[in-house]
């Protein structure tokens, strides 16, 4: 299994995160995504994925959008685009982002802008996105479009958009990943999209340490057994099935592991 979106980086894995990794491995857990959330992370995030690639680690470098309002005057300054690039060949991050809208998020304007410079330097480099939208699926659209998205595709990290937008983003060649959320008590809207989403689309995550599928416990890359079983019993087959095929998407989406 890949977990395509994990935030091995964060604070709340210092004082376990090799133990983290052990018990990841020990539940089947082959490789990890672990995205950027800021260019002032981005150094010690790259020094992970170096120090843990043998264990399958990868990385992504790009602005979470939830952190646009806290952003630096030097995060915030410059040609993004071009300091996207630099940053994304010099580490070999295998993907931009994470990027994106979040409706409960300030400084929209902002955000929009990020969003398409990150689309721009995704196309520059010939590398896909990953993709968070929380509530702003409207002005998301409009500006995948705009910037051709299509030309170098992504996922939507725990998507959020519903089954009836998933014949629109997957139009995008966008997939869609899946991550604790499927596993609540009376989930209904994931469980719906899960169904819809194409064979080829389909991805899992923990987006660790938030989301866990286990209630009062940290969330850790180990989980996505339950994240798989919950999207296998979505589209009606088994756990092996949906282990095995979102194995293979992550594979192809990325060109790694």
């Amino acid at each position: 299994m890949i977990d395509t979106h994990c935030h091995l980086d964060l604070a709340a894995f210092d004082a376990d995160r090799d133990a983290m990794l052990d018990r990841a491995t020990a539940a089947g857990v082959t490789g990890f995504l672990v995205p950027g959330i800021r260019p002032n992370t981005w150094d010690a995030l790259v020094a992970l994925g170096v120090r843990e690639a043998a264990r399958g680690v990868r990385v992504a470098l790009g602005f979470h959008p939830q952190i646009v309002p806290e952003l630096d005057a030097g995060e915030r300054g410059g040609d993004r685009v071009a300091r996207l690039c630099a940053a994304i060949e010099a580490s070999g991050a295998v993907a931009v982002g994470e990027c994106g809208l979040d409706g409960g998020t300030g400084e929209r304007e902002l955000q929009e802008a990020l969003f398409a410079d990150h689309i721009r330097a995704a196309r520059a480099l010939r590398r896909p996105l990953v993709i968070h939208v929380l509530r702003a699926h409207d002005a998301a659209l409009r500006i995948l479009r705009a910037e051709r998205v299509g030309e170098v595709g992504g996922v939507l990290h725990s998507y959020s958009g519903g089954a009836a937008l998933v014949p629109v983003y997957a139009a995008l060649d966008l997939a869609f990943s899946f991550a604790g959320p499927i596993a609540y008590p009376n989930a209904r809207r994931p469980i719906e999209a899960a169904h819809a989403v194409p064979d080829g689309a389909l991805l899992v995550e923990t987006d660790a340490p938030d989301q866990t599928p286990h209630h009062g416990q940290r969330n850790e890359p180990a989980f996505l057994p339950a994240i798989v079983a919950a999207v296998a019993a979505a589209r009606g087959t088994d756990a092996t099935a949906i282990a095995a095929l979102t194995t293979a998407n992550a594979r192809s989406r990325f060109a790694t592991w």
